[in-house]
């Protein structure tokens, strides 16, 4: 069987009507929210094929986001490799900063056609929520975003940013106050005020039918990379890869890839290690459960509720991923392998002293992963989704490691 050939209608198949990516998917959702959720998917269903509503979001997408985004090979990182060449989607310079801004024009588009008033998120390392806010101010709508007070603390600079766009910035105080809990806030707010609003989850999880409206709006990013990529080379990558927190970047990184003989590699964040806790590595030990009305796999204990995870990287730390990752992994057509925080951060510092790059500390998780594999493979290709750039980043980066000077980037150089 050519795994290959077995995605040439991938994106048709699924998810199916129910929102289920295999096993993997669907909405639980409370009674009275049910209503609200086939609203937004009858909306979806109804102008994803509009010619009026994909013209209106390719100007948005050319004229305000400053799309298409390059592809740039990095020459002197990989020399420092050997002979396989990596290569970087410069999602960095989608405005605002990442590839969030990518389905939240679009959610926000969709809010005005729908007639809502108010947009609604959680966000972690900021990028969502920043992106929310500025589509907010676009379309002229008001924004609430809920965010836990230890992203709050560490993404400064972006809830300045939401702040100055007009967003209200909520702090989340319950558990451990990080991403997940800022899911709770937002849920339950959404759940008193969706007459007037609409709830744009910030990656391709939740409730259908927003793990496909999200892969949907997202895969922009590997449309404009596989055709960049063939202009600039002839042939195919060998490999892409993208970071996996909930999963849209990297979802709009490899779904246009996925009927490609291209290997494809999601890299979770290994953390501090392997124990409870430490990492959000979700698809090396989490198993099937059910976490914000979608089923997927779940860093879980035995009464099936979430563990505390972790990740130096706020966009990453959370318990769960998105649906179409689980089938995806359990189709073997996508390798799911990790990256500490040390490896992610070695790979921060030698983008920005080899490139002058200084990438997101979420993306560095996936470009470690393509520093290893250049070490491994001896030539060939491998194309990273740089899904942010590291502005939000670097108070923190610089508080806890310096300009990099512990990792001796030099021994590289001989």
């Amino acid at each position: 069987m050519n795994k290959y050939k077995d995605f040439d209608n991938y994106l048709k198949e699924f998810p199916n009507e129910d929102g289920y990516f295999g096993e993997y998917g669907g909405a639980f959702l409370p009674p009275e929210l049910e209503p609200a959720f086939k609203e937004a998917n009858d909306a979806y269903e109804a102008i994803c094929h509009s010619a009026q509503f994909i013209n209106e979001l390719r100007r948005i997408r050319k004229e305000f986001q400053g799309r298409p985004t390059p592809v740039y090979h990095c020459e002197r990182l990989s020399k420092l490799f050997g002979n396989c060449q990596i290569y970087l989607k410069r999602e960095d310079l989608n405005h605002t900063g990442a590839h969030k801004l990518n389905h939240c024009m679009g959610e926000g588009l969709l809010a005005k056609y729908m007639g809502k008033k108010k947009l609604i998120a959680e966000t972690g390392a900021g990028q969502h929520g920043v992106a929310l806010a500025t589509a907010a101010a676009y379309f002229g709508m008001e924004c609430d975003i809920y965010m836990g007070e230890v992203d709050i603390e560490k993404q400064h600079p972006n809830v300045i940013r939401m702040k100055m766009l007009g967003a209200n910035v909520i702090p989340v105080t319950h558990g451990l106050k990080t991403l997940k809990e800022a899911v709770d806030a937002a849920f339950d707010a959404y759940l008193k005020e969706y007459d007037n609003a609409i709830y744009c989850i910030g990656s391709a999880l939740g409730p259908h039918p927003f793990p496909k409206m999200v892969r949907d709006f997202q895969s922009v990013i590997g449309i404009e990379a596989r055709e960049q990529f063939l202009d600039m080379t002839g042939i195919m990558p060998d490999a892409v890869c993208a970071c996996v927190g909930g999963g849209s970047n990297s979802l709009g990184m490899f779904t246009p890839f996925l009927a490609d003989p291209v290997e494809i590699y999601g890299v979770e964040p290994l953390g501090r290690g392997s124990g409870v806790g430490d990492h959000a590595a979700t698809m090396q030990y989490g198993t099937k459960g059910k976490l914000h009305g979608f089923e997927s796999y779940l860093l879980q204990d035995e009464n099936g509720e979430p563990l505390p995870v972790y990740s130096i990287a706020s966009g990453l730390d959370y318990p769960g991923v998105g649906p179409e990752h689980a089938y995806l992994r359990d189709a073997n057509r996508v390798n799911y392998v990790t990256a500490s925080d040390e490896e992610a951060m070695e790979a921060f510092f030698l983008l920005c002293k080899y490139e002058g790059i200084i990438p997101a500390i979420e993306s560095s998780h996936a470009l470690a992963y393509a520093i290893k594999y250049a070490k491994e493979h001896k030539s060939g290709s491998i194309l990273v989704c740089l899904s942010g750039r590291g502005d939000k980043d670097i108070d923190y980066v610089y508080e806890n490691y310096g300009c990099g000077e512990k990792f001796n980037l030099d021994k590289y150089n001989k």
